[in-house]
């Protein structure tokens, strides 16, 4: 089930057998103050010191930022195919990628103007690209996807990892590790080779041993 942690951010699990996070979010508009901007970060970031290195994870939402096309200042987490101007919102979310290798997978591909941007401003009727499919920079891929009747575009991502089973390892024991260094004293050496050929002398005796025998 979806897990909210704030009205702005939500975590949606595929399910508790799979090391793969998406967090779903939708960032404070330009209109709000630097402090609820920042607390918004902040505790995003602390969501995502949570989830493990090696889980897999996706970032996506309205993040109501235009990042532009600065690839030179931001090369990895800004792909080569951005669009637009970056606006005052811009920072942020490039310093949290940057901060956690994250990239923008919306920039990585070479498209049409109109597949890139996602939101339409109301009063300028001008399209933008606000909001991202944001993933490790390990795992990339996005693209455009249905017009759903709002002032933003429906984001389609094909992700392209290959997720973790968790294996069930109830009932199992850690090996002993065996000291070698022993073999090293002759009286040891020889009881252990004793204590082989016995073994071996008493197995070769079974007709039809079971697997745990053999």
């Amino acid at each position: 089930m979806p897990r909210p942690v704030s009205d702005r951010i939500m975590r949606l699990p595929l399910s508790k057998d799979n090391f793969a996070k998406i967090i779903s979010v939708y960032a404070p508009t330009m209109t709000n103050p630097d402090e609820n901007k920042e607390a918004f970060y902040n505790q995003l970031a602390s969501v995502r010191s949570d989830i493990p290195r090696t889980d897999k994870l996706l970032l996506i939402g309205d993040f109501n930022a235009r990042i532009g096309r600065d690839n030179d200042k931001w090369p990895l987490v800004i792909g080569k195919h951005g669009i637009g101007k970056c606006n005052s919102n811009c920072e942020l979310p490039l310093a949290l990628c940057s901060e956690f290798e994250l990239i923008v997978t919306n920039t990585m591909f070479k498209q049409k103007d109109e597949r890139k941007t996602t939101w339409m401003h109301s009063r300028s009727r001008h399209w933008h690209m606000t909001d991202f499919v944001i993933t490790r920079c390990r795992d990339k891929m996005a693209m455009h996807g249905a017009n759903c009747w709002t002032d933003h575009q429906m984001l389609r991502s094909n992700v392209a990892f290959r997720i973790r089973q968790k294996h069930n390892r109830q009932g199992t024991s850690k090996p002993t590790k065996l000291n070698t260094a022993k073999l090293s004293t002759i009286s040891h050496r020889e009881s252990f080779e004793q204590e082989m050929d016995s073994a071996l002398a008493q197995w070769e005796e079974k007709e039809n041993p079971t697997p745990d025998e053999e």
